[in-house]
């Protein structure tokens, strides 16, 4: 397994970003941030962050093929993402729909309820994101603060 930083050709893992976003505009809006992919064989996860304030990081994009899902690939990453930032940053946030499962992950890598951003998905989305059979209204964000360590 292997984690690289992809500088050039960002757009050639569209296909696994939009897993983590699922309208490309989005995506676009932080693409100049960095990006690491996960390669085991072939690439397998995608994480992009991006820096908010001088001490605060974003996750902007999460996301692991359906068929390699649960299997470690994504917490490797965030634990990547933690060893580069962690004396670069005091805090890390996340923002994600409503979806039990994608918030129940990142509160097992640590993370904990920060704030949330009503009607968000509604507001910037140009049509309904449905995730598990239910649309996804608020964004929901997450922290973790590297002094919980």
């Amino acid at each position: 397994m292997q984690i690289k930083e992809i500088q050039e050709n960002k757009k050639e893992y569209l296909k696994l970003l939009l897993i983590g976003d699922e309208q490309e505009s989005m995506i676009d809006t932080y693409i100049d941030g960095t990006m690491y992919v996960l390669f085991d064989d072939d690439a397998r996860a995608v994480c992009i962050v991006k820096q908010k304030y001088p001490t605060v990081l974003e996750i902007k994009n999460l996301a692991v093929y359906p068929e390699y899902q649960n299997r470690g690939y994504g917490s490797f990453m965030l634990n990547h993402i933690f060893k580069i930032y962690k004396d670069k940053m005091n805090t890390i946030l996340v923002g994600t729909g409503e979806n039990e499962n994608t918030l129940s992950f990142y509160i097992k890598n640590g993370f904990v309820y920060s704030h949330r951003v009503e009607n968000y998905f509604v507001e910037n989305y140009d049509h309904p994101i449905i995730e598990n059979g239910r649309q996804l209204k608020d964004l929901i964000y997450l922290k973790l603060s590297f002094g919980q360590f």
